[in-house]
């Protein structure tokens, strides 16, 4: 079983804890990974461009000229596609870009993205984050301490809009709740911070 340090928010190191092999420790599926996150970033677009079809333009009723005898193409509307102003074939039109993943899948690529965070010792756990009150300087100070580089996920057991606000200017610094971590996030930082607690219920779900 993978074994990570355990840290206070000042740094210091308090011990270990012991990872579970079938959340943290499997051989990475980067194939699962890669459907996960592309999935999330097609969820993300909102899909609502929409053109207008001959048929939702205003006007052309009336047909231009007589159908023959003029020596001209036969025309119907002057909002066909081929006119100025007319209407465009084949647009696009609001829609979803998002698709289902099987649920395996989904479990595959979390603990994938989670092993592969341990892996390259990317991964920290803390005891405890918590502030006493609302300060960007605090949450940075913990950052510091803790040797954390840009772009990093704090991961806490609950919400805590405490921690949450005082992170939220922090370039690069995304803090979440363990139920509402995902793949995409884990792949996008460099570095995982979480709080004990939110290791244990990871386990709980995934293990």
């Amino acid at each position: 079983m993978p074994s990570v340090n355990v840290y206070s928010a000042a740094g210091k190191k308090k011990g270990t804890i012991e990872l579970n092999d079938a959340v943290f420790g499997i051989e990475p599926n980067m194939s699962a990974v890669h459907l996960v996150v592309v999935n999330y970033l097609a969820h993300q677009r909102q899909g609502t461009q929409s053109t207008l079809t001959r048929a939702e333009v205003r006007g052309g009723g009336r047909k231009p000229w007589r159908q023959k005898g003029t020596g001209r193409a036969r025309q119907g509307s002057t909002r066909s596609p081929q006119w100025r102003h007319g209407g465009v074939a084949l647009g696009p039109k609001p829609r979803t870009y998002g698709f289902d993943i099987n649920k395996k899948v989904r479990k595959l690529a979390m603990k994938s993205a989670l092993s592969d965070k341990v892996a390259n010792e990317e991964f920290q756990v803390v005891d405890k984050l918590e502030l006493k009150e609302i300060k960007t300087k605090e949450m940075v100070k913990v950052l510091e301490a803790l040797g954390s580089v840009k772009k990093t996920l704090i991961v806490l057991p609950e919400k805590d809009d405490i921690v949450f606000k005082s992170a939220r200017n922090i370039a690069g610094v995304k803090v979440t709740p363990v139920n509402a971590i995902n793949v995409y996030d884990l792949v996008n930082c460099n570095k995982v911070v979480i709080a004990e607690d939110a290791v244990k219920k990871l386990e709980e779900v995934y293990a």
